[in-house]
């Protein structure tokens, strides 16, 4: 794959607690800060219950769709944990005990602490590739095109490093951001021009309410340092008009 090809992938996010609100999803952003500088574009997010034929539904959607797919949670070692055998049915799979995943779980544990609630974190689809885990040993793992990832944030964040041989992005995505003390509707028609001249830089306003007051950071977005130089440029040349003041958070 070469590097000018776009790669993009879909972020799959599992559990009930996400949906009822008792647990924030930091994974997300983690994901998708990390797959941008790697190339690859994150297009989609959702966020679904623990039902497999949900799981199964979105994945196979997701997998035909997109190049890559993350999913997070569901693979820990109680009930609701369904993320794996959701990801054998998908792919018409056996869910079966990984040998080497038992093996690394076996030697993590002290004798008598690998119990049937933490065996079940070795059964997976048949032949998964496993994603090792440096923090708490119970491994993830992909199936061709899908990478499921604990959910626990400092648990995921960690094995993100055990993943870069088994992705390939294109150009990493570059951004540029600049904060304005002003309001969105004193930019739009601006922004809405230096947008239409400037195709290959993707442009977001997004408001921020900062030691009192309102502001709006403006984010510049693209493969080309020099693409996004020329757009900022564009809008330092009408803030300066304007006489908007640049804000530093």
């Amino acid at each position: 794959m070469t590097k000018n090809i776009k790669v993009n992938a879909a972020i799959l996010i599992i559990g009930n607690e996400i949906l009822s609100g008792r647990t924030q999803d930091t994974n997300t952003s983690t994901l998708a800060t990390w797959l941008n500088s790697n190339g690859i574009k994150v297009v989609e997010v959702r966020v679904v219950p623990d039902e497999e034929k949900i799981i199964v539904e979105t994945l196979n959607f997701f997998r035909k769709t997109y190049d890559y797919v993350f999913t997070t949670g569901g693979i820990g070692p109680t009930h609701d944990d369904i993320t794996a055998q959701s990801v054998a049915k998908a792919f018409g799979k056996k869910y079966e005990i990984h040998k080497e995943a038992y093996k690394i779980l076996e030697s993590y544990y002290k004798p008598g602490e690998f119990n049937d609630g933490r065996q079940k974190m070795v059964w997976m689809p048949s032949n998964a590739d496993l994603i090792l885990n440096p923090t708490s040993g119970a491994p993830g793992f992909c199936v061709e095109n899908v990478f499921c990832l604990p959910g626990v944030p400092s648990i995921l964040k960690s094995m993100l490093g055990g993943l870069k041989n088994k992705i390939v992005g294109g150009e990493p995505i570059l951004s540029h951001t600049i904060s304005l003390r002003t309001v969105e509707s004193e930019i739009a028609n601006s922004l809405t021009k230096v947008q239409e001249e400037n195709k290959d830089v993707e442009i977001g306003s997004y408001p921020f309410f900062h030691a009192g007051k309102l502001g709006v950071s403006i984010v510049l977005r693209s493969e080309n340092q020099s693409k996004i130089d020329q757009c900022n440029s564009q809008i330092l040349k009408f803030v300066s008009e304007k006489k908007i003041e640049i804000v530093n958070r």
